[in-house]
């Protein structure tokens, strides 16, 4: 299972966008920079990384997203700067905190709310049809025999 998952990353690895001429040369360094990369999305391109986009803006960011790392920030300090600079759109997996806290809890709140209309219609809703009077039937008796 090992061999197999090292191969498909060994096959994966020319899908990265990140150039030779942006790695770090140390390994350390760049296995970092590359951790962190993942974790930030694409201006440009939609729920990608940039680690995997191709788009200039991306290399840019992967750019200084290394150049902070080399000037010593933590990987919390580097995040910091990003989401400082573009805003938490940058984040594939922004926190569940403040007005963020409102878009997660509010498509399960929609859908409780959907299930709860649902369920009341139905339950009010009145399945038994009433049986029809004697008028009634002797009328539908006469439309039939006609």
């Amino acid at each position: 299972m090992k061999r197999l998952v090292l191969l498909l990353m060994f096959l994966a690895a020319p899908l990265w966008a990140v150039e030779p001429a942006e790695m770090l040369d140390d390994p350390a360094l760049e296995e970092r920079a590359r951790a962190i990369s993942q974790g930030l999305r694409c201006p440009v391109c939609r729920n990608e990384s940039i680690d995997e986009s191709n788009a200039s803006l991306s290399k840019e960011l992967r750019i200084v997203l290394r150049e902070r790392i080399m000037a010593g920030d933590t990987d919390q300090q580097a995040v910091d700067f990003m989401v400082a600079r573009y805003g938490e759109y940058v984040l594939l997996r922004p926190d569940a905190r403040g007005a963020n806290l409102i878009l997660w809890l509010a498509a399960p709140g929609m859908l409780l709310i959907a299930l709860g209309v649902g369920w009341a219609t139905i339950r009010r809703r009145n399945t038994t049809v009433p049986a029809l009077t004697d008028g009634e039937k002797a009328e539908l008796d006469e439309i039939l025999r006609s």
